[in-house]
């Protein structure tokens, strides 16, 4: 009996953690929303936050998305292949990309890249009390520093999803075309026929969403990071496992919403 209640007071406590969490990011997600549309606005850093999360992080999202494509090609044309269906691959390519791998693979390796600088940057100013120094010069630090990431993520996301998409459907093109011998005017006139638009607004939504998540949860475990190296550390790592996982769940949430 003493077993039973002890394995049931580690559960409710889990829970009550758990929930408490989810209380917490909810209350810094509204505050964050709040500060966007409160003045001031601090226009420069969100230029500089768009170059950060949005140019630098290209290459990376143009590489993912060109090898996703040219995979994508291979595995449906020989999925296609064994019930006659080849003609199927330059339209697959092309949906799957724009309405599931593009936005997906694309939040999460900005997920990776951008979750956890912000975390790392926002909690070694914790540790070093720049935080404290802006408040004493009556600087909100949720004003200056995590409504301009959080917006510039958000306005950045779709942006470089779209650039990923093209670059994706490019790559399963390139393979297509060279090694399994569609004919270059054919292939384009299948991916724009079974193309609609609902497919692209979709998928921009979703990489929307993803980049409002992918800034919140650096913003909060850096903003919230312990003392120390250990805490910094700590803080990039919960960034980037909680970012990663609110991004599948929220994926699979709005793809039902949308199909």
């Amino acid at each position: 009996m003493k077993v039973f209640n002890k394995l049931l007071r580690s559960i409710g406590s889990s829970v009550l953690a758990f929930c408490s969490s989810v209380g917490r990011i909810v209350i810094f997600a509204l505050n964050a929303i709040l500060h966007l549309v409160r003045p001031p606005f601090y226009g420069r850093e969100v230029l500089s936050q768009l170059m950060q999360i949005g140019f630098y992080s290209l290459p990376v999202v143009g590489l993912t998305a060109l090898f996703t494509g040219a995979a994508l090609a291979l595995q449906i044309y020989s999925g296609g292949v064994r019930f006659s269906a080849e003609s199927v691959v330059p339209s697959i390519v092309a949906i799957g990309m724009v309405r599931e791998l593009g936005p997906v693979l694309g939040g999460l390796m900005v997920a990776g890249r951008v979750s956890s600088s912000i975390a790392a940057e926002l909690g070694t100013m914790r540790v070093t009390e720049q935080l404290d120094a802006l408040v004493t010069l009556s600087t909100d630090p949720m004003k200056y520093l995590v409504a301009p990431r959080v917006l510039a993520a958000t306005i950045a996301m779709p942006i470089l999803v779209a650039v990923g998409d093209t670059i994706g459907i490019l790559g399963g093109y390139l393979v297509g075309t060279g090694r399994l011998g569609f004919n270059s005017n054919n292939y384009l006139q299948n991916t724009v026929d079974f193309m609609e638009l609902e497919d692209i607004t979709s998928g921009l939504a979703k990489a929307a969403v993803f980049g409002f998540i992918i800034a919140l949860m650096g913003c909060y475990h850096g903003y919230n990071s312990g003392r120390g190296a250990q805490g910094v550390g700590k803080a990039t790592i919960n960034a980037v496992v909680s970012a990663s996982v609110m991004i599948l769940a929220a994926n699979y949430v709005l793809t039902e919403a949308f199909f």
